[in-house]
C-alpha cells in the first residue's frame, strides 16, 4: 500500500492492526487480547446503590469495562464507594473514571479506578465558539499552559498504574485547535496528538485513543488519519471505537454498525462501544453480535493488488455515468425484493414504501420507496407507480415485458445473454466482484454493474472492483449488492451495515441491494438507514441524541420518543437531544437543532451552535423546539 495512503495493514486483505497492550486493571486492550466490550453508566454517581446494581446489570450483559462519569471532586471520590461495593458483591470489573472540564476530579479518580477518561477538549480549555489568530509564539504558550494542566494527571496516572484514554470527539475541539485546524479530522487527531506528546515526554504509555463523531464520516476518516500519523511517528496505541450520539433503535443500531463496522473490516479497533439511547445493559448484546460476524468467515485473500484507486483520508466520490435514475448525480437507488407467489400484486408493494389507495385510485409514495424491485420470472399486471421500476429476469423480461419501460433486464452468471442487446441497452448484469475481468463493459456503456460476491470480506472485494473499473476506465453505475442467510433480524442489520458501510463513506456505490431472510419492508428500512448513517442519501429525520449518563439532567428516552413522535416527518433536518451541556452545543456540531438540558427540568434550545432560548421549563420545552422549527422555515405538516 502507497506509504502516503496507509492507514491499515493492507485494505484488499483485512488483518488485525497490531498496538501496543495496556493494562486496565484485570484485563488487557490491544495487543494480542480479544476486543473488548464496554458501555457507560446512566446513573447518578453520587448515588452508590443505583450506580452498582446498574453497573453489576452491565457487566452480567458481558460488560467488560464499566465507565462512570466524575463531574466533580465529589463524584470522582464517591467511585472508591462503588468500586469497594462491587467488589464486595464478587464483582472485580475494571472502572473508568469520565472527566469533562475538571481536571482536580481526574487526579481524585486516579488513584482509585483502573482507567481515566478526558477529552483533550474540554480537560484545559473552556469552549466559547471564538476564532483566535494565533501566532506560532502564542499558539505554543498554550501548548505550554495545556501542558502545565496535564502533566499532573500523567504522573498521578504512572504513579497508580491507571491507564488513560484520550478521547477526542467531533464536537467539543478547543476553540484554539478549530481557530488553526477547523472543525476537521486533522484537528481531532492534531488535539490528541498534544496530549500523546505530554505523556510520552513523561514516559507514560498506558494510552488508549479515540476519535468519536456522530458523523461516520468525519469518524472514520479521523481514526484512519490517526492511525497514519501515529504510523509516521513510531506509535501503536489501542484503538476505543464509538459513534457517538449515534441515537436509539434501528437508526441507532444502523449507524453504530456503519461506523465502527468500517473500522473493524480493516482490522482496526481494540475496544468497541456502542452509543445507544438506551438502558446501557442493552448496548452490550448490540456490541456483542457486531464482533460475532468475525468469529467464522469465509474469505478470499488477494494479493499484489497495487495501490487504492481513492484518496481514504476524505470522501472521494465514484464518478460514473447517469443511466436512468442511477449514477451520475443521483443519489444511490434502492433495490428490493417481492417475496410473492409466481404473481406480483399491488399488496406485495406495501413493505416498499407504496400504498395504493382503491377510492382516489392513486399510488402515495414515501420518502423511503424502494426505486427498483426485483420480480425474476414472477409476472404482474397492474400498473406500475411512476417512479417505480421492475427488474426481471432476462428470459422472463425477453418473452413478456421487453416493450414495458418500467421493466429492466438483469443478466446474472451468463454473459452469453449480452449478444443478445444492442450495445446501447440498459439492462443490469451481475459481477462478481473477485472477478478482474471487467472488460466486456466497455462494449455496454448503459449497463447497470449489480456487484456480489459470495465472500465474507465484501469491503475488500468491492475496493478491488472499484480499483478494476479505474484501471479498465468504465464509469458505469454499480449496485452493491448483499445477501445474508441470517435469521436474527439484529444481526442481519448490523452485519449487512457493517459489509456496506465502509464502501459507501468512501463514495463507491450508486445502489444498495440487500437479498435477506427478513421481512420486505425491514429489508427496505435497513437499505434507507444504511444510506441515511453514511450520509449518501437523506430520507428521514436524523436525530444525534446522546446516550445519557449521569451528567444528564431529564430522561433522555422518553424526551427522544416525545420530540421522534412529534418530527418524525421533518426529511433532512438534524436534530440534536443531548442530556447536558457536556455533550450540548459541541457533540450536536452537525445538528441544525438542538434540545440540551442546562439545570434540573430546564432546557436550552439551539440554532445549530447558537442558544436562542434558555431555562425552559422540560414541560414546555418540545413545544418550543417545534415553534423554532417553524421559525427558521424547517417545519412542514404531517
Amino acid at each position: 500500500m502507497n506509504k502516503a495512503k496507509k492507514y491499515c495493514n493492507d485494505p484488499f486483505n483485512r488483518s488485525r492492526f497490531k498496538t501496543r497492550e495496556v493494562r486496565v486493571g484485570s484485563i488487557s486492550i490491544g495487543g494480542d487480547a480479544p476486543i473488548v466490550v464496554q458501555s457507560m453508566t446512566t446513573t447518578d454517581t453520587m448515588d452508590t446503590q443505583a450506580s452498582v446494581e446498574q453497573s453489576m446489570r452491565m457487566i452480567e450483559a458481558g460488560c467488560e469495562l464499566v465507565r462512570l462519569t466524575a463531574p466533580s471532586k465529589k463524584d470522582a471520590a464517591n467511585l472508591e464507594n462503588i468500586k469497594a461495593a462491587l467488589l464486595a458483591k464478587g464483582y472485580n470489573t475494571p472502572l473508568v473514571a469520565d472527566i469533562h472540564f475538571t481536571p482536580n476530579a481526574a487526579e481524585v479518580a486516579a488513584g482509585i479506578v483502573e482507567k481515566v477518561r478526558v477529552n483533550p477538549g474540554n480537560y484545559a480549555d473552556k469552549k466559547r465558539f471564538e476564532h483566535i489568530d494565533y501566532t506560532d509564539e502564542s499558539y505554543q504558550a498554550e501548548l505550554k499552559r495545556i501542558e502545565e494542566k496535564f502533566t499532573p494527571l500523567v504522573k498521578l496516572c504512572k504513579a497508580n498504574n491507571t491507564a488513560m484514554r484520550i478521547g477526542t470527539n467531533h464536537g467539543s475541539l478547543s476553540d484554539r485547535i478549530l481557530s488553526r485546524y477547523g472543525d476537521t479530522p486533522e484537528g481531532m487527531v492534531e488535539s490528541a496528538m498534544e496530549f500523546i506528546r505530554i505523556c510520552e515526554k513523561n514516559d507514560f504509555f498506558d494510552i488508549v485513543l479515540s476519535m468519536k463523531a456522530s458523523n461516520t464520516l468525519v469518524m472514520v476518516e479521523a481514526y484512519r488519519l490517526l492511525i497514519h500519523t501515529m504510523i509516521e511517528n513510531g506509535m501503536n496505541y489501542p484503538l476505543h471505537l464509538g459513534v457517538t450520539e449515534a441515537g436509539e433503535g434501528e437508526d441507532g443500531r444502523i449507524k453504530s454498525a456503519v461506523g465502527i463496522g468500517a473500522l473493524l473490516e480493516d482490522g482496526i479497533g481494540d475496544t468497541i462501544r456502542v452509543s445507544l439511547t438506551e438502558a446501557p445493559e442493552e448496548e452490550i448484546p448490540v456490541a456483542q453480535k457486531l464482533l460475532e460476524k468475525y468469529k467464522n468467515t469465509n474469505e478470499l485473500f488477494l494479493n499484489d493488488i497495487g495501490d487504492l484507486s481513492y484518496d481514504p483520508f476524505h470522501v472521494d466520490r465514484f464518478e460514473s455515468n447517469e443511466v436512468l435514475n442511477v449514477g451520475g448525480k443521483n443519489v444511490p437507488v434502492v433495490v428490493a425484493d417481492v417475496k410473492s407467489e409466481q404473481v406480483v400484486k399491488p399488496a406485495n408493494l406495501f413493505g416498499l414504501g407504496y400504498n395504493y389507495s382503491v377510492p382516489l385510485d392513486k399510488w402515495n409514495i414515501s420518502d423511503a420507496s424502494a426505486d427498483y424491485v426485483y420480480i425474476g420470472s414472477k409476472s404482474f399486471d397492474f400498473e406500475l407507480p411512476g417512479t417505480l421500476r421492475f427488474i426481471a429476469d432476462f428470459d422472463n423480461w425477453k418473452a413478456n415485458y421487453s416493450t414495458h419501460k418500467q421493466v429492466i433486464p438483469i443478466i446474472s452468471g451468463n454473459p452469453d445473454k449480452l449478444p443478445e442487446l444492442n450495445n446501447d441497452a440498459v439492462f443490469f448484469v451481475e459481477h462478481l466482484a473477485e472477478d478482474a475481468n471487467v472488460a466486456y463493459l466497455k462494449d455496454y456503456p448503459n449497463a447497470l454493474i449489480v456487484l456480489n460476491t459470495t465472500y465474507s470480506n465484501k469491503t475488500q472485494l468491492f475496493r478491488y472492483s472499484r480499483l478494476n473499473l479505474a484501471k479498465n476506465n468504465i464509469n458505469n453505475p454499480v449496485v452493491l449488492k448483499c445477501q445474508s442467510d441470517e435469521d436474527d433480524d439484529e444481526k442481519f442489520q448490523l452485519w449487512s451495515s457493517t459489509d456496506l458501510g465502509s464502501s459507501f463513506i468512501d463514495g463507491f456505490g450508486n445502489g444498495i441491494w440487500l437479498q435477506a431472510n427478513q421481512s420486505p419492508k425491514l429489508i427496505n428500512s435497513t437499505s434507507f438507514g444504511i444510506l441515511q448513517a453514511t450520509r449518501s442519501r437523506i430520507s428521514k429525520t436524523e436525530y444525534i441524541s446522546c446516550p445519557s449518563c449521569g451528567r444528564t439532567l431529564f430522561d433522555l428516552q422518553i424526551t427522544t420518543a416525545k420530540i421522534r413522535e412529534r418530527t418524525s416527518h421533518l426529511k433532512g433536518v438534524k436534530i440534536g437531544i443531548m442530556g447536558c451541556i457536556v455533550n450540548g452545543p459541541g457533540e450536536m456540531a452537525d445538528a441544525d437543532y438542538g434540545y440540551v438540558g442546562t439545570g434540573p427540568g430546564k432546557i436550552h434550545l439551539y440554532k445549530e451552535k447558537e442558544v436562542v432560548r434558555k431555562n425552559i421549563p422540560e414541560d414546555d420545552a418540545v413545544d418550543a423546539l417545534i415553534s423554532l422549527i417553524k421559525e427558521h422555515g424547517d417545519w412542514v405538516e404531517p
